[in-house]
């Protein structure tokens, strides 16, 4: 599929939510799109992981780490596993690493920013509920769709 999201606001703008531009982009597709999934988290990537272990079925993980720059939530051989189970992206409101080894891959990933530092792992955080950040509500189920220009979520596949 082929879209961009500014065309896609052109054409849907009233029934799309807009995220507040604050991300980097990060993985090897800067374009990628998919429903969402959803994990809660605050510098424990431990569901992060469960998640991604799970068939990705062309979906975005879409993680909110709570903004926290300390650590980070995602790295490699996450997003090596994110490939491996057909995830298209994920989108973490808060850090990453391995920022060069992702920048290869072909997956879509945005964050905040990098941290080396690796997150504890207690097991710890909530998946599949609605998320909120960068002013847009990402609920499970609903559309991601993510570009060079920023991120826009639909209630339905457009």
């Amino acid at each position: 599929m082929s879209y961009a999201t500014a065309d896609l606001y052109d054409e849907h703008g009233d029934s799309l939510q807009v995220a507040t531009p604050m991300f980097n982009d990060y993985g090897g597709n800067r374009m990628f799109f998919g429903a969402i999934a959803t994990v809660k988290c605050h510098e424990d990537n431990s569901f992060v992981r469960s998640t991604l272990e799970q068939p990705g079925e062309g979906r975005v993980l879409v993680v909110d780490g709570g903004g926290s720059l300390r650590c980070a939530l995602l790295g490699d051989m996450l997003a090596e596993l994110a490939i491996k189970n057909g995830w298209s992206g994920v989108i973490i409101y808060g850090c990453i690493r391995d920022s060069a080894a992702i920048g290869n891959m072909e997956i879509g990933v945005k964050a905040l920013n990098t941290n080396p530092k690796k997150s504890v792992k207690k097991e710890i955080g909530e998946c599949g509920i609605t998320v909120t950040f960068a002013g847009v509500d990402f609920v499970p189920g609903y559309y991601l769709y993510a570009d060079e220009d920023g991120v826009v979520v639909s209630k339905n596949k457009l």
